[in-house]
Formats: C-alpha cells, structure tokens, sequence
C-alpha cells in the first residue's frame, strides 16, 4: 500500500469513526426513551397555543430546525433567542404556551437566566438536556435525557453525537405527535404550498407512475424464484403478479419474500402465486398524487398499482416517485 493509499485509508477509518460513535450516541438515547418521553408528548399534544424551542449555540441551531419540522408536522411552533428573550422577545411567550428548551450541559448562563422568567409566566418546561442534575434539569417539569457516552470530536469539545441525539430527539416528538394528530399527507402540502414537494402532489398519479418495462411483472405461474430476479432487477420493493387480462392477481414484496425464506419454503418450488399478497391495493391513474400517499400512510405501503376502467393494469407508483428521489417524470 502506498503512502497516499494509507493516508486515504485513515481518512476513511476516521470518518467510519465519527459514525460509529454517533450511532451508539442515538442508541444509547433510544433505550432511555421512556415515561418522559410520554408525559413529553401529551404534554405537547395538549398544548392549546405553540410549542417554544429556546437554546443557544450549536443548541440553538438544533432548536430552529426541531421547531420547523414540527411546525411542518402540525405542531406550531417557534425559535426563541435566550439573549434576545431577555430583551423584549419574551412578550412572544404566552402562559398556555409549552417551552422545550436545550442545553446539553443543563448549565447554560443564557438560558438559565431565562428560566425564572418562563417560570414566573407560568409556563410548562420540557428540558432536552444530558445534565440529569443541572439547573435547567432542576428547573424543568419534565427531562428528555439526550446523554451520549461520548462526543465523536476526538478533544471531546465539539458537540458532535449529542447534537445528533438532540435532533433525533426533537424528531421522534414530531412523528409521535404527527401521528397521534392523525396529519395527513394532505396536512402536509396545505403546510408547503410553495415547496417543491407540495407541486410533486398537485399532480395526477398517471404523471408519476412507472409504465410499460419499468413495471415490475411476473406471470403467476412463475416461479417464486423468478419474482425474486424482477424485484431485484427492478428494485421498486414489489413485484405484479399477473393473471390473465391484463389483471392483478396479487403483489409480491420484499416482506413476503422475507417471510417466506424464514418458513423455510423453497422459492424454487414455488410459483409466485404461491407467496404474493391478494387483492393488492389498487388506484385509479386519475387520482391526485397526495391523495396517494395519504392512503400509502394509512396502509403502511409503499406501492401501489395503478389501474384503468376494468381492473387492467396501467402502471405502478413508489412512494419515491411522490418524494422526489430519482426521477420525476411528468407526462407532456
């Protein structure tokens, strides 16, 4: 190995490293997650005003976006300076409003100088803190622990996996949240009308869907085996099972797959009609594309097959195809 081949090699080592080290950060966060966390989240849904994200530095950074993914999410929400609180922006604040406020150490001056001012206003505190005995941890009427073992900045200064902890944090309160409101897709593009993915799902399913070779198929007398090859040939996660007519007898995904390799079937036995999933949820080309993926959330899926008059076959929609990841292709 050459010199420049070994400096390479322990860049990429370093880099592994920082991964390494974030991953068991979140991990250790994940198998925290408790009672708090419930007592955070109902607190959050009974809010009767907006949700407040207060912090300072990389903390406050962290706070902005937790604040604009749940305000996206159908919690409103907003980003509140420490510094420029104590200077007139507290007048934001209401008494019925829920405040998160994040400091990895608890021991922030800023933001603890804002407590007792948040406190005399009567308003509920959920502290995002790795300071289990801090002031803010003290201050606070519930604690998200964010601790991590370690820091992945090797001087053990640059907040690093807390920062990511925090952020999987502040997002594991917007899924729950977005979830026990029952927000919708449509929800979501009422809240992005000038985003990109709010055109994607003004569109007809017709313009997004996978047609004609693109359309994973097999016949259902097909092996299993040979389903297997056009899942991963096509690698949209499905595979049509045809029958005759142009009709779907069934769908066959990387679950059924799954499931049937762990019962010990032998695909190679077995056709396609053998492990497919009947009756697959089926739409209607015509249909708005965020009327798609709100019944793609609802199921739990993401596919659907795309059907004309008659029940015959007219393509295929991944849930890729509505987000944006690879091609979006609009019909002309």
């Amino acid at each position: 190995m050459t010199e420049v081949e070994k400096n390479e090699d322990m860049l990429i080592q370093d880099a592994q490293k920082v991964f390494l080290i974030e991953e068991q950060g979140l991990a250790a966060v994940r198998e925290r997650i408790g009672e708090e966390f419930v007592k955070a989240v109902d607190l959050l849904f009974h809010c009767p005003s907006r949700v407040v994200l207060t912090g300072i530095g990389k903390s406050g950074i962290i706070g902005q976006k937790i604040a604009a993914t749940l305000n996206s999410t159908g919690t409103p929400s907003f980003f509140l300076h420490p510094v420029e609180a104590m200077h007139g922006d507290l007048g934001m604040v209401m008494p019925t409003d829920v405040v998160i406020a994040i400091s990895y150490s608890g021991g922030t001056l800023e933001l603890n100088s804002l407590l007792v001012s948040l406190q005399k206003r009567g308003v509920k505190i959920i502290a995002m803190t790795g300071g289990l005995h801090s002031i803010l941890a003290e201050a606070a009427d519930l604690v998200l622990d964010i601790g991590v073992p370690m820091e992945a900045c090797p001087l053990g200064l640059a907040p690093t996996a807390s920062t990511t902890a925090t952020l999987a944090m502040g997002d594991a309160l917007a899924v729950v949240l977005l979830q026990k409101k029952k927000f919708q897709a449509s929800d979501f593009r009422w809240n992005h009308p000038g985003g990109s993915l709010g055109e994607r799902l003004k569109v007809r399913v017709s313009e997004v869907m996978l047609t004609g070779n693109a359309v994973p198929l097999v016949n259902g007398e097909e092996t299993a085996a040979r389903a297997v090859e056009v899942l991963n040939d096509k690698n949209i996660g499905a595979v049509l099972v045809m029958g005759a007519g142009e009709k779907i007898l069934g769908i066959v995904t990387d679950g059924d797959v799954r499931r049937s390799v762990a019962q010990g079937k032998v695909l190679s036995r077995l056709s396609a009609a053998d492990i497919m999933t009947v009756d697959p949820v089926a739409i209607d080309g015509s249909m708005l594309a965020v009327d798609a993926l709100s019944i793609m959330q609802r199921r739990e899926i993401t596919v659907l097959p795309i059907v004309s008059e008659g029940g015959r076959l007219a393509g295929i929609l991944h849930l890729h195809d509505l987000l944006g990841k690879g091609e979006f292709r609009f019909l002309v």
